[in-house]
């Protein structure tokens, strides 16, 4: 979190720049807030995404009556230095009405389901398919992936546009049962395209 405030620009917004909070692990925006000098050397200070409140006139760190800090991991300055992008862990629901975001919150898509299956996997329920892959072990969950992507091939050899769609959301689906009994992350992988990408 090494940045030089000095080098931002706060004439625009009236001694302030905006702050978009993204989820450091979905990359789902969470909120968009206003930050002066002093509640970025707090944010920096404390590890916690701190804002100045333009209604009550003060300093506002994001979780101080709700518990549901937003925990800095990362902070980024845009190309004219007046804006920022942290990245940050939510202790819970970001939006004052209780959900994750304070935007319209995201369609369930592949971020998700990597998630919900990482979920599953450190609650175990009961009934549940991913349980059971999780409790017969990498043999079975291997012997899946291997299925699904015959499957897969096969779909697209001559079964249809609909057809390969469908089997590739199965293969999507256990390959990301194996990716968490192998204990990697999305954060791992994003990790290894950017250094690809590099």
């Amino acid at each position: 979190m090494n940045i030089d405030i000095s080098k931002l620009d706060f004439s625009k917004q009236n001694g302030l720049i905006p702050a978009v909070i993204q989820n450091v692990e979905t990359l789902e925006v969470l909120m968009l807030g206003f930050m002066s000098e002093e509640a970025i050397k707090k944010t920096i200070e404390e590890g916690k995404v701190t804002f100045f409140s333009r209604t009550k006139g003060r300093l506002w760190q994001k979780g101080e009556t709700s518990g549901n800090y937003l925990e800095v991991e990362e902070i980024k300055v845009d190309c004219d230095s007046d804006s920022l992008l942290i990245l940050a862990s939510p202790a819970g629901p970001t939006c004052h009405k209780g959900t994750r975001s304070c935007f319209k919150e995201a369609n369930f898509g592949i971020l998700q389901l990597f998630k919900l299956i990482q979920r599953r996997k450190e609650e175990l329920p009961e009934n549940s398919y991913t349980t059971s892959l999780f409790e017969e072990g990498i043999e079975k969950i291997l012997e899946k992936v291997e299925e699904e992507s015959a499957e897969v091939i096969q779909a697209a050899r001559g079964e249809g546009r609909q057809r390969l769609i469908e089997e590739s959301c199965d293969l999507i689906y256990h390959l990301f049962v194996l990716l968490n009994n192998e204990d990697i992350t999305i954060n791992d992988i994003q990790a290894e395209l950017k250094a690809r990408n590099t």
